[in-house]
This record gives C-alpha cells, sequence and structure tokens, in this order.
C-alpha cells in the first residue's frame, strides 16, 4: 500500500510533520523530487529538527528511508544533514554515519549537484531582469543537465573512469565562463564521497517494487507544493522539478495502480518564498502578525515567507491536479485571536469574476468573510473546536471538494486532531 503526501499551496505546508506524525505506521518513507532546497522542520517533545534531503521517516527507528531517483542531491550537504542527525539520535556514535547504513537507501539513478551547478545557479539569477528569488543551491543547473543528458548520477560515482570522463566533458563545455573549478580536484572529492556513500547506495525502485509485492506500507514524501511545479505552477516562478502527483511516480518508479491515499497538505492561510504571483498577500499588519505567530521563516535560507489568506480557488485547483483523496488543515491554531478570517472565493480578472487559476494570474481576490474564533491550540479532539473553526473547515471542505482529514493545532508531534 502506498501513500502520497503531497503540498497543495507553494510550499511550507507542513508536510514534514504530517509525515513524521504518521510515519511510525509505515515501513518506508521516500522523498522522491527535489533537492536540499525543500525544509521540513518537525517538534517532537520540544526539540526541532530540520530536514532538507533526508525523509521525515528517519526520526523513527523502524521505518525504512529511501531518496529516490527524482531527487538532486549535494552530497556534502547529505553528509552533513546525516552526521547532525546522527549526534542528535545517537549522541555516542559521532560523525559514523554508518549506524544509519539499514535505515537509508539512496538511488543509483538520483542525479549528482556539482559546485559548478551552484555556480551556474548565481550566476543564471544574476542576470535574470526579474529574479526567481532561487535558493542559489544548484537545483535547477543539476535538473537542466539531467534533460539536457550531461548530467552526473549517484551510480557514476561507483566508477572512476566512467565518471572522469563524464566530468571533463561537462568541465570543456563550460570552459568559456572562466569558472574555478579544477577537475582532478573535483573528481577526488567525489571519489571520497564515493566511498562514504556506497554501502547506501543501491536500485530504489527495485526495492520499491519488491516491498509492494510483500505488502508493506510505503509513504511518499514531496517536496515544496503544488503551485511550483515546473510544468503546473507560476511559472517561470516554480522550482525545477514535478511537485504535484506526477512527481511521485516518475521519481521513484511506480504506476498509478500502486497509489492508494493523496493526502494535500495545506495551511490555514497561506506563505509563499521567493518572487511570483501571490493574490492573497498582506502587505499590512495582518500579515506581519501571520508571519509571527507562524513562524513563517523559511527553513532552508531563513528568508521570511510572504503571508495571506488562504486561496482556496488555488487549492480546488491543487486538489484536482494532485487527486487528492483528504485534505491535512495546519497551523489552524496561527489563526487564534482574530475577529475575521478571510478566505480567496473567487477572482476578479480582466473585468469579470472567475472562479478558476488563469494564465498569469493578475488578478484581484474576491473573498469571503468568517467570524474569527478564540483557541484551538493543543486540542485533539474534533468536537472540542470553536464553532466558528469548524464553519470554517466545513466551508473549505464544500468549496474545494475534498473533505479534511487531518487539523494542526500546534508545531508539536501529537496536536493533531484525526477526523472521523
Amino acid at each position: 500500500m502506498v501513500d502520497v503526501v503531497v503540498g497543495v499551496q507553494w510550499g511550507d505546508e507542513g508536510k514534514g510533520k504530517i509525515v513524521d506524525r504518521f510515519a511510525k505506521d509505515y515501513e518506508y518513507v521516500v522523498r522522491y523530487q527535489g533537492g536540499h532546497n525543500a525544509g521540513h522542520t518537525i517538534v517532537v517533545n520540544g526539540v526541532k529538527y530540520a530536514l532538507h534531503l533526508v525523509p521525515s521517516g528517519i526520526l523513527y527507528s523502524q521505518c525504512k528511508n529511501v531518496i529516490a531517483n527524482g531527487v538532486v542531491i549535494d552530497l556534502g550537504a547529505l553528509l552533513q544533514e546525516l552526521k547532525d542527525l546522527n549526534k542528535a539520535l545517537n549522541p555516542q556514535a559521532g560523525d559514523d554515519i554508518s549506524i544509519l547504513q539499514n535505515r537509508l537507501f539512496i538511488s543509483h539513478k538520483a542525479h549528482v549537484i556539482l559546485p559548478y551547478h551552484v555556480l551556474l545557479d548565481n550566476l543564471g539569477e544574476n542576470k535574470r531582469t526579474e529574479t526567481i528569488g532561487t535558493t542559489g543551491k544548484g537545483i535547477g543547473p543539476t535538473y537542466a543537465d539531467k534533460v539536457a543528458r550531461n548530467g552526473i548520477q549517484i551510480g557514476d560515482l561507483l566508477c572512476e573512469e566512467k565518471l572522469r570522463t563524464k566530468i571533463e566533458v561537462n568541465l570543456e563545455n563550460l570552459k568559456h565562463l572562466n569558472l574555478d573549478i579544477n577537475s582532478e580536484s573535483l573528481i577526488q572529492e567525489l571519489m571520497r564521497y564515493a566511498e562514504i556513500f556506497d554501502p547506501f547506495i543501491t536500485d530504489t525502485t527495485k526495492l520499491l517494487w519488491d516491498c509492494i509485492e510483500k505488502g508493506k506500507k510505503i509513504m511518499l514524501e514531496g517536496a515544496q507544493g503544488s503551485m511550483l511545479d515546473i510544468d503546473h505552477g507560476t511559472y517561470p516562478f516554480v522550482t525545477s522539478s514535478n511537485t504535484s502527483i506526477a512527481g511521485c511516480l516518475s521519481g521513484t518508479g511506480l504506476n498509478t495502480r500502486d497509489i492508494n491515499e493523496v493526502i494535500g497538505i495545506t495551511k490555514a492561510y497561506c506563505t509563499r518564498v521567493g518572487n511570483g504571483a501571490f493574490p492573497t498577500e498582506l502587505h499590512d499588519d495582518t500579515g506581519d502578525l501571520l508571519r509571527e505567530k507562524g513562524f513563517e521563516f523559511g527553513t532552508t535560507t531563513g528568508r521570511e515567507r510572504r503571508c495571506g489568506w488562504l486561496d482556496l480557488v488555488a487549492i480546488k485547483h491543487a486538489v484536482r491536479l494532485n487527486g487528492c483523496t483528504k485534505l491535512a488543515l495546519m497551523k489552524i491554531d496561527v489563526l487564534d485571536g482574530f475577529s475575521t478570517i478571510k478566505a480567496c472565493v473567487g477572482y476578479e480578472y480582466k473585468g469579470r469574476e472567475i472562479d478558476y487559476m488563469p494564465y498569469d494570474l493578475d488578478v484581484k481576490p474576491i473573498y469571503k468573510t468568517f467570524k474569527g474564533w478564540d483557541k484551538t491550540t493543543g486540542l485533539k479532539d474534533f468536537q472540542a473546536l470553536p464553532k466558528e473553526a469548524k464553519e470554517y473547515i466545513a466551508f473549505i471542505e464544500s468549496f474545494v471538494h475534498c473533505k479534511v482529514g487531518f487539523i494542526s493545532t500546534s508545531p508539536e508531534r501529537d496536536d493533531l486532531i484525526v477526523c472521523d
């Protein structure tokens, strides 16, 4: 059985908490796209864990974790993340990550982020007339090399001769840019990483196929959100991978018949990092208050997130795009104490009202106003929610045609309402 967790906004929806909360019920948790530009924050007993490449199931000792073929990997960043996790979970182990070998599997088909990808990322961003707001971590150029068939796969690290040829050809093609990269130093660095990660590298597609045949429970964990999808997002202000349901199939080797539930994750309001359209963004004290109460700062970059009211038109679009079977409504507690709460139910577009996402999103939001509520923080029972919060949730379900299955009432792992 395979369940998918996918963001239905512009990322940072709280996917990590949902995966972490239920990972104990799964035998495998799988990251299927993106790179270390993503950030999942998980709070357990007051301790905050920031994950970027490692699947959120790593916090459960019985759960095995997979970095699948659709992911792009900065090996230095992955190694540091594993060392930091090891120190937190196994203080006596120090920097020795070998203790994680039977709990983490890396696809031999995943692509490697190299130093020249980072340089190209920043060069490209600086040359744009309107910046994307990229994290500058080399994600886009790595995916570009993958599509251009110039990429370096994890499996290439296990054959020095093949690796050397590919690196030398790629650097020769970039010679006109005068990048300060020594091919021999880079090759030797990659060979050191090969020695470290060799025990983790495997054919993860076959691994997952075998797991499905044996009836094991698998959760697929997305990064970013559907509105950042390279094909279906607010292009060009998007990420470089398929963050929607399509990415979970191409990024793992699974097929549509393997998928059971698709859980769409959304905040009770809306945020976005980086540039691009954001119809419900608030440039006032309310937006500042949402940012302050929700601690809306990027896990990866530390940048302030842009904040606004919930955009139900965009969420309805993402629910249909992904075939969501249920929603998880995150951070409803952040709305505690607001006298009124708004949600976008349509757009003014070129002199008319519409209820769908147009091509350019040059729109003005049409709002429905709800009465606010006092307190939801820490609640674990749906019936204990204030009447006004229940009405807000019921309207969301009706508008987007998808039931809310989970409601998060604080950052803590166990502060979650599981709806009937």
